[in-house]
């Protein structure tokens, strides 16, 4: 109840079209937000904005590669991709539309390829960028390729990300591994520390299905895990 000159007004009679509105909270979803949601848990990263001095790094490989390709020098140009693997991975997805754009789609799927022998932390980072751009499929492709690398360091990259309060990341780090690997080779990624591991493997594979999750049950097990 508010008082002014005498008259009594009713604070619940304010007209609701001037009543500030809540933005709409976009649910994420894909493997990409695997655990987000949930109580305690970050919410999706925002699109990093690109600034002048990125767009002008992106022109100028995207003119490098094609010059570099016009002229048959497919060496040089691999190893520009490689160098631009290394790149910040706010920059990816600009880069990505910049050389489909000059008709050099093949070279991003070779640059793809060769994220995967990033540190996981930075793989999961570049993927991360890609789906908040609208690229999940590449970001997927990426994080699948990048969990070939042997399984204890998936499990140890999970446990630094985890440790960084990194938890969607991780998620996502193990949901590519449930996904991509066998579950004798998953099962391995618990080894550098089989109680913190173990639980988050096994809340993964629940992820992606009934099926997969006893799957993984019954490798732990096999390898004398608790479950």
């Amino acid at each position: 109840m508010v008082e002014e000159d005498g008259a009594v007004a009713d604070a619940r009679q304010v007209s609701p079209s001037v009543a500030p509105q809540a933005p709409a909270r976009r649910v994420p979803r894909g493997a990409r937000f695997a655990g987000a949601g949930e109580a305690g848990e970050p919410a999706a990263v925002p699109v990093a904005v690109v600034d002048a001095e990125a767009r002008a790094a992106v022109a100028e490989v995207v003119e490098r590669l094609g010059r570099l390709r016009a002229e048959g020098r497919s060496g040089e140009a691999h190893v520009l991709l490689v160098e631009v693997v290394h790149w910040p991975a706010e920059r990816f997805p600009a880069l990505a539309d910049a050389l489909h754009s000059a008709g050099l789609g093949a070279d991003w799927a070779t640059l793809l390829w060769e994220t995967a022998s990033l540190p996981a932390e930075r793989l999961v980072a570049a993927a991360d960028a890609l789906a908040a751009a609208g690229r999940g499929a590449d970001g997927r492709q990426m994080l699948r390729q990048g969990v070939a690398r042997p399984a204890e360091q998936i499990g140890a990259a999970v446990l630094r990300l985890e440790e960084q309060g990194r938890r969607r990341e991780a998620a996502a780090l193990l949901d590519a591994c449930v996904r991509g690997r066998t579950a004798e080779e998953a099962v391995r990624s618990v080894e550098p520390d089989p109680p913190r591991l173990v639980p988050l493997l096994l809340h993964a594979a629940q992820a992606v299905s009934d099926e997969r999750h006893w799957d993984l049950v019954h490798a732990l097990r096999v390898a004398g895990h608790t479950t």
